[in-house]
């Protein structure tokens, strides 16, 4: 039986992978959150092997809170659930350590296997994601500076470009002010701006504003 801990901020979909999950057999649905903090609590608590995990959660967000639960336990198969299909959120993601990556698009079929596939200790990526990544690497694409960003960094520019001051990015990250100007200059370097208006430009130019929901 496989234990699984489903992370989404809406209850609509909770319930939906709930259904697709219990009637597929062989799963053991330990919990639901719809916050990151609430995530770490039940993944403590629950000790779920595998994780359906949204990347777009209000607060805390889906790289911060998988990252801290891949940090207080290694062994945990953490598969990202979104509708962010471009790169660099796939790439960023598989790099910090989490087993899978899917769309929200995906068929019934593709996510009962997907959880099967990481729980035996494989990686998963959907053909959508996979077709994305494939193509970022061909020759002459044009690549985008935002995949020069770590984790962390990436996180940080998409609040910046969407317009959140540095002292809320701070609050919401629980680091000091002095932490994100930090990542303000790392990633000002990488991108090649030396303003929240030039980010936002590249941002909007190179499509990493999509709703990550």
């Amino acid at each position: 039986m496989i234990k699984l801990l489903i992370v989404d901020d809406h209850h609509l979909v909770r319930t939906g992978l709930r259904g697709i999950i219990e009637d597929a057999g062989g799963f053991e649905i330990v919990g639901e959150a719809g916050t990151g903090e609430r995530a770490i609590q039940l993944n403590r608590e629950k000790e779920p092997d595998v994780i359906l995990m949204d990347i777009g959660l209000p607060g805390l967000s889906g790289f911060e809170t998988s990252e801290r639960i891949m940090n207080a336990r290694p062994n945990v198969r953490i598969i990202a659930l979104t509708a962010h299909t471009k790169p660099p959120f796939p790439a960023r993601l598989l790099d910090m350590g989490a087993a899978g990556y899917l769309t929200k698009a995906c068929d019934a079929d593709e996510l009962v296997s997907a959880i099967r596939r990481v729980y035996d200790g494989e990686r998963y990526v959907g053909s959508e994601i996979a077709q994305q990544l494939a193509m970022s690497l061909l020759p002459g694409t044009p690549q985008s500076p935002f995949q020069e960003l770590t984790p962390r960094e990436l996180e940080v520019a998409m609040m910046m470009a969407k317009g959140m001051k540095s002292s809320a990015i701070a609050e919401r990250m629980n680091v000091s002010p002095k932490t994100i100007s930090t990542h303000k200059y790392r990633i000002f370097e990488k991108v090649g701006v030396d303003s929240e208006v030039g980010l936002l430009r590249e941002a909007i130019r190179y499509d990493v504003l999509e709703d990550q929901d």
